[in-house]
């Protein structure tokens, strides 16, 4: 959509001078005589920029200034003011106005303040939805969390998030660390800074150590220009360092002095860097034993084991699994654009399915059932369930759970395929899902 530019003034020709030249650059502008008018304007939709005279009969900048901040806050307004009431213009910019030009104005001038007003905009909008995104999916009544086991975690996370305190979350895979390192920075004070993730696993030691602390240019072959780490990129937020324990000793100690010192030397650097970054770490594996087995500095585990974190495994609080399934079916097949439910003995099922994959596997399953289900009403066979997985062929037999489940999943997006002749807008409509998710199993499932 074309930007939408507000233009108030009581002079016709004015108001027609300026929509003219600011049409030829691709601007969809409104024309206002009043004030008045152009509040019901900004009433009736979205206005991304508004430029308005300084002096009209109704009301003067101030007073329009004042009814857009309290009404429809986030919308830049520019002032087209005569010589003498510059002063007054820039008292407008003090109390919120985004800028000002004198009449007769420069028509690149008021275009340049348009530009930069319309990236403001987007801006606003950006973080709204943001905040809405966020907030939706962070609101303590948005996370699924039925058993008492449950509650007494999210009770720990809602003390521990306003702390600066390193926390260390220790759970089975697909237990939902990642999530509670969310939750800590959402229901912090830190939540408009950043949340910085990074899984130590995917690096090498040596890259590990430009990728968390940066490096200067030419620090190595391929170092082209200065690059800050993650500890610097997380300023006033939230580092979040998942599979903690598969890095080695070597470079633990290291983790341990920026920790303790507050600082960061980039590869190649002479002089530390003061970092201001909350430390939430995680892994699956148990660090007491990585300790006995000297894989794993102690006063580092207590560094980062400042507040402890246990996560449970899904089959040990089974009172979450089907308020958890039904929060992921509500989720894709809104995405499918369908209407889903359980069956009773779909929910029998889920129930009596032993979890080892957590809550990972369980979305997988649920995500999966969607694209297979022919009908309205989920049953065991879409879900894939061990007692409804078909013997897969002799070459998977040495296979996980999830191989079988993805390969018959795979076949069955495959033979869609084939029928719709490769056209995979039809593929998805025999699936009965959308293209975008059709798309997404496909790239997961390497087809």
């Amino acid at each position: 959509m074309k930007p939408r530019i507000l233009i108030v003034d009581d002079e016709a020709r004015m108001v027609e001078v300026v929509a003219m030249m600011l049409g030829r650059v691709g601007y969809d502008c409104i024309a206002c005589a009043s004030a008045t008018e152009a509040l019901k304007v900004l009433d009736a939709g979205d206005v991304d920029v508004i430029v308005t005279d300084w002096k009209m009969p109704e009301m003067d900048g101030f007073a329009l200034l004042r009814r857009v901040r309290e009404e429809h806050a986030g919308v830049p307004v520019i002032f087209m003011t005569a010589y003498g009431d510059i002063p007054s213009a820039v008292a407008a910019i003090r109390e919120g106005a985004f800028d000002y030009v004198t009449k007769p104005f420069d028509n690149e001038e008021l275009k340049s303040h348009i530009a930069r007003a319309l990236e403001l905009t987007k801006l606003h909008r950006e973080n709204r939805y943001l905040r809405q995104e966020v907030g939706s999916r962070y609101a303590p009544d948005a996370v699924v969390a039925e058993s008492p086991r449950s509650a007494e975690l999210l009770a720990l996370v809602r003390r521990a998030a306003p702390s600066r305190a390193p926390v260390l979350i220790q759970g089975e895979s697909g237990t939902g660390k990642e999530l509670v390192a969310r939750l800590l920075h959402f229901w912090s004070e830190r939540v408009g800074q950043p949340f910085v993730p990074v899984n130590c696993k995917a690096f090498a030691e040596g890259v590990l150590e430009s990728e968390l602390f940066g490096h200067e240019k030419g620090a190595f072959t391929g170092a082209l220009a200065t690059r800050p780490g993650c500890f610097e990129r997380a300023s006033g937020g939230t580092l979040f360092l998942d599979e903690i324990a598969e890095v080695g000793t070597d470079f633990q100690a290291k983790l341990l002095r920026v920790l303790q010192d507050g600082e960061v030397l980039r590869v190649g650097g002479t002089a530390p860097r003061a970092i201001d970054v909350r430390v939430v770490a995680a892994t699956n594996l148990v660090l007491r034993d990585e300790i006995a087995a000297g894989r794993f500095r102690e006063d580092l585990f207590f560094r980062l084991n400042v507040i402890p974190v246990q996560l449970v495994p899904l089959r040990e609080r089974r009172e979450d699994i089907l308020p958890l399934a039904g929060h992921f079916l509500a989720r894709h097949a809104a995405e499918a654009g369908r209407h889903l439910s359980f069956s009773t003995e779909a929910e029998s099922a889920l129930l009596a399915h032993s979890w080892q994959g957590n809550v990972r596997e369980l979305e997988n399953a649920i995500e999966r059932a969607v694209v297979l289900t022919r009908g309205r009403s989920i049953t065991p066979e879409d879900l894939l369930l061990e007692d409804s997985v078909r013997p897969a062929p002799a070459h998977r037999d040495g296979g996980t759970l999830q191989d079988h489940l993805d390969e018959a999943a795979a076949a069955r997006i495959r033979a869609a395929l084939k029928a719709a002749r490769g056209q995979r807008a039809e593929a998805a409509r025999t699936l009965g899902v959308d293209r975008t998710t059709l798309y997404r199993l496909m790239k997961r499932l390497g087809l």
